[in-house]
């Protein structure tokens, strides 16, 4: 029997911590500490994507941007993200997770102040808009130093399910900022600063709005995140410097499991970002063949069509793909990630093959553009559905793969290159067309299944897991 002490529990660092010593493993902190980092992670997340569910209105808001304009502005939030989560994947060892989730926490008020202080009045320049993206991704930031730091708190027996609860979870902060948005821009008494806008959508009558209630809400929530963090959180000491740290790249399956995790958190958070902007362009206003001029002079060309408002459809994408997270990590830690990753990867190629016809609007009459718009729809949520699988079943690949101290530098790492998903969409989109980037996307997933049934699905494969 162990005699190992337990874990001293005054001051912010831990001692004698070993998750995987039954007996002095002091599970209450370690849950304490996956909810309250959640939910600061959540925050991160809505603070990440919070430029996604406005962007898309801003025309309508009075600006009078370039379909180019508005893809490298929702782009910008992911390229930032995925920089952010470079110097964020090396912090964990370095903070300890109380000053790290705490510090974070205090960040993200920047840019969600930002956006709603300037969607009130049409008159941002397009650079400080373009700040404001960049900065939004500070949220993003965070998701790699969360998850591996989180990680330090578990055994590896309950990771899938710990880190798949706590990445499922904050992956929810996506669908909080689009589901929540149209509902509270239309509650006036929120609206404690600031006045009301008018939100000019073709074929409707101009609404009244409050669209800084989307990002002011937020704010004291984040608040409560920093404190909660401060007061209630711990420390692991992990022995490692950022020269240690990077020795996860002398090791192949770092390479691997980012290309995999690329195919699944890239497309959530890829198609999560753009989603709304991608469907205006295609079947909304953003498309000349169906509505020509903007704002108040907008003129619907298409008798009979009903204009899909993006807002009422954008939260279902990433509600869905942060549900099949959650559902699906109890699954992995029964049945492996590897086998789970394989089906994420077929599914995506059906679901990005489906989708394909649905990018090409009919526009001859409204039922061939509302057909087209189903197909478009119901191919995404397909996409978000396998994308979330696989977002689950790739984060417990890593702990059984790797060794601890490397698994958490390997979890920031792939997370912090998959963060580059809303980056690499918008450019994507912009650059190529819609449909020769999804195209691409059915031959980079069916690498990626290739690659998993060899090195980590098939019978006697090099890394089971």
């Amino acid at each position: 029997m162990s005699t190992a002490p337990a874990p001293a529990r005054k001051g912010e660092w831990l001692e004698s911590w070993d998750p995987e010593n039954e007996q002095t493993w002091d599970k209450s902190l370690a849950w304490r500490t996956l909810w309250i980092t959640t939910f600061c992670l959540t925050l991160a997340f809505v603070a990440w994507f919070l430029p996604s569910a406005i962007i898309p209105k801003l025309n309508a808001l009075g600006y009078d941007f370039s379909k180019s304009q508005l893809y490298w502005m929702a782009a910008m939030p992911g390229l930032a993200a995925g920089l952010f989560r470079l110097v964020w994947m090396v912090l964990p060892p370095i903070m300890g997770t109380r000053k790290m989730v705490s510090l974070t926490s205090l960040l993200l008020i920047a840019s969600t102040l930002g956006w709603g202080v300037r969607v009130q009045t049409p008159d941002a320049p397009y650079w400080e808009l373009m700040v404001l993206a960049f900065l939004a991704g500070i949220g993003g930031g965070a998701f790699s130093g969360f998850m591996p730091s989180t990680s330090y708190f578990f055994p590896r027996r309950m990771q899938g399910t710990a880190l798949g609860l706590q990445a499922g979870l904050g992956n929810f902060g996506v669908s909080f900022v689009q589901l929540l948005t149209p509902y509270l821009i239309a509650m006036g008494a929120l609206a404690i600063f600031g006045g009301s806008q008018q939100m000019t959508i073709p074929g409707k009558e101009p609404a009244t709005v409050w669209y800084q209630n989307a990002a002011f809400v937020w704010i004291p929530l984040m608040v409560v995140g920093a404190v909660l963090a401060w007061t209630m959180l711990k420390s692991v000491p992990v022995k490692a410097n950022i020269r240690q740290q990077f020795d996860i790249f002398g090791n192949q399956d770092t390479w691997w499991m980012t290309l995999l995790y690329i195919m699944t958190f890239g497309t959530f958070s890829g198609l999560a970002a753009q989603f709304g902007l991608l469907m205006t362009n295609l079947y909304g206003s953003g498309n000349t063949d169906i509505v020509q001029g903007s704002g108040a002079s907008a003129t619907l060309l298409i008798a009979g069509y009903a204009v899909p408002d993006a807002v009422k459809y954008v939260f279902l994408g990433p509600l869905i793909g942060a549900a099949a997270r959650v559902a699906f990590s109890p699954l992995t830690d029964r049945m492996g990630g590897a086998i789970w990753t394989l089906i994420s990867g077929i599914g995506l190629i059906a679901a990005i093959a489906y989708t394909i016809p649905g990018l090409t609007p009919d526009t001859s009459s409204a039922a061939t553009l509302e057909s087209g718009f189903n197909q478009f729809l119901y191919g995404m949520l397909a996409i978000f559905l396998f994308a979330g699988i696989g977002n689950a079943s790739t984060f417990k690949q890593m702990p059984m793969i790797f060794e601890r101290r490397q698994a958490g530098g390997v979890i920031g790492w792939t997370a912090a290159i998959a963060a580059f998903g809303p980056f690499i969409f918008g450019m994507g989109v912009t650059t190529l067309g819609p449909v020769p980037f999804y195209s691409i996307g059915v031959a980079y997933a069916v690498m990626c299944v290739a690659l998993t049934w060899w090195r980590y699905a098939r019978p006697g494969a090099p890394k089971p897991g």
